[in-house]
């Protein structure tokens, strides 16, 4: 098991990354939503297919295994009139009684695809990140050269530090595409989580959208005469029909109980989705916002620039933010983020230094930097 988790693709959720190229928010979506949602389909995983996902009562003359089977594959039943009785008394189980016609019925059969729709769900919160890795392209691996290194030689670093300056002199304002194409990928975060949300609640028969609340609101409650939403929703013990012929050649039919142990794992992985799609949903909202801020103010540029270079004069930072865009605001984020603090502040200094010589052109014309 141990190798299981440190190997192949697990290895690479938990191992450190050399280059960050996003933030905080972006890889809750791509290492620790796609984590979760993987270790869950493996633990569904073992109990289906290596244990007994599901048992049921048989009669002396149909085979234990054949039942079994049956239910699994055809879906287990509960009826809702059955709820609110007491049980012990009038039931066995809430949902669990006497079935008369025309009495409505919730079929169950999403167990045997909560393993297969996890797992896609992981693929689909890992999306947005290789997008974002086509379109990055390595282009901070590049800029960054050695700096990211806290140990380099004066040389060294005061060559890449020129070489990164005159970079952004020739590029400023070029960024804009960059960055946009990062803001595109948080907002594809935001509507995958939203979707999220929406189709396990269409996976659920429409439980899933207001599952958590309705846990909150039993479990601070009065728990007397109220049925518990995680049973409602993940029953352990449901109904099966199973339809044979008897020896006279009539159809004999044989009404089951059947346990569902698998839904012990159920009930409290998708509890735990519930609250961490919530949360991610607003996070993600509140980064598009604050990336929404940054575009449109310089003045929010300049207090988060300050916030990631705080050993920077602040009128280094003033003019510094003045001359660049959002697109090169975002491209300093990411330095500051790779990047050793000390080499992070030449950059900065050096940059404001070069701001009051004159930009060339390879005429050696004078281009404005307004």
């Amino acid at each position: 098991m141990d190798k299981l988790f440190l190997s192949g693709t697990f290895k690479n959720f938990i191992k450190p990354r050399v280059f960050v190229t996003d933030g905080t928010t972006f890889r809750l979506h791509y290492r620790l939503t796609a984590l979760l949602l993987t270790v869950g389909s493996i633990l569904v995983s073992a109990t289906q297919f290596y244990g007994d996902p599901i048992q049921c009562i048989q009669s002396d003359d149909v085979p234990k295994k054949v039942l079994d089977t049956y239910c699994w594959v055809e879906g287990t039943f509960s009826l809702p009139k059955a709820y609110h009785k007491e049980v012990g008394v009038e039931v066995v189980y809430p949902g669990v009684d006497q079935r008369d016609p025309g009495d409505e019925a919730v079929y169950h059969a999403y167990y045997q695809w909560v393993c297969f729709v996890l797992l896609l769900q992981a693929a689909l919160f890992y999306v947005p990140r290789l997008v974002w890795r086509s379109w990055e392209a390595g282009r901070l691996k590049h800029l960054l050269q050695q700096l990211n290194k806290p140990v380099l030689g004066h040389c060294e670093r005061k060559q890449c530090c020129e070489n990164l300056v005159r970079y952004f002199r020739a590029n400023m304002t070029n960024h804009s595409a960059y960055a946009f194409k990062y803001l595109l990928c948080e907002m594809m975060n935001f509507v995958n989580v939203i979707g999220q949300i929406c189709f396990v609640d269409y996976f659920l028969g429409g439980e899933f959208s207001t599952y958590g609340v309705h846990v909150l609101h039993f479990t601070v409650g009065t728990q007397e005469n109220r049925t518990d939403p995680m049973v409602r929703v993940f029953p352990r013990l449901t109904k099966c029909l199973f339809h044979r012929y008897g020896p006279s050649g009539d159809v004999q039919k044989y009404d089951s109980l059947c346990l569902l142990p698998l839904n012990i794992v159920n009930e409290k992985i998708y509890i735990l989705l519930w609250f961490w799609f919530i949360i991610l949903a607003i996070c993600s909202g509140i980064s598009i916002l604050y990336k929404i801020l940054l575009l449109s103010s310089q003045t929010a540029r300049y207090y988060a620039l300050r916030s990631i270079a705080r050993f920077t004069p602040k009128e280094h930072l003033e003019k510094i933010v003045r001359k660049t865009s959002y697109g090169d605001w975002f491209v300093f984020f990411l330095l500051a983020n790779n990047m050793d603090v000390l080499n992070f502040r030449n950059v900065l200094a050096d940059l404001h230094k070069d701001f009051k010589e004159p930009l060339l052109n390879n005429d050696n014309s004078e281009i404005s930097n307004v």
